[in-house]
């Protein structure tokens, strides 16, 4: 008595899955660098040769464009209330200002934010763009 199988390996290979998979990730990397890029006002940011690179997060970021508006986290704030929206944003944690400052504006606009944030005990630090010819 002679037994046979009718059991054939399957050598094909589906790229169904592996598709699947591709989307995925390429839908996962274009929300997530989409969300990673801060939303920032275009301001035209004075140079330095001490710029780091790294982007440090903080906590309340305020811009003071060239035609003098003020913004506290993408917000207009009109300049009497920007102290005000200022400790409101800090809230309790006291933590720190990111200024970003056109660098057509006068730096008595700059010093102003500055004091305020100061008053506030919140570290004060002001955006600048690498210059060109920047140190390594």
């Amino acid at each position: 008595m002679q037994l046979t199988t009718k059991q054939t390996i399957n050598t094909n290979f589906s790229m169904s899955s592996m598709t699947d998979i591709v989307f995925l990730l390429l839908i996962f990397f274009m929300l997530t660098v989409s969300s990673a890029t801060p939303q920032a006002l275009p301001v035209d940011l004075p140079t330095s040769d001490n710029a780091e690179n790294d982007a440090v997060p903080q906590l309340v970021n305020v811009t003071i464009t060239n035609s003098l508006k003020y913004y506290v986290d993408n917000q207009e704030v009109l300049r009497e209330n920007l102290a005000a929206t200022l400790k409101k944003a800090l809230g309790a944690s006291h933590q720190g200002v990111m200024i970003y400052v056109d660098k057509s504006v006068a730096v008595a606009n700059m010093i102003y934010v500055a004091d305020i944030a100061a008053a506030l005990d919140a570290q004060v630090s002001i955006a600048v763009q690498p210059s060109a010819h920047a140190l390594p």
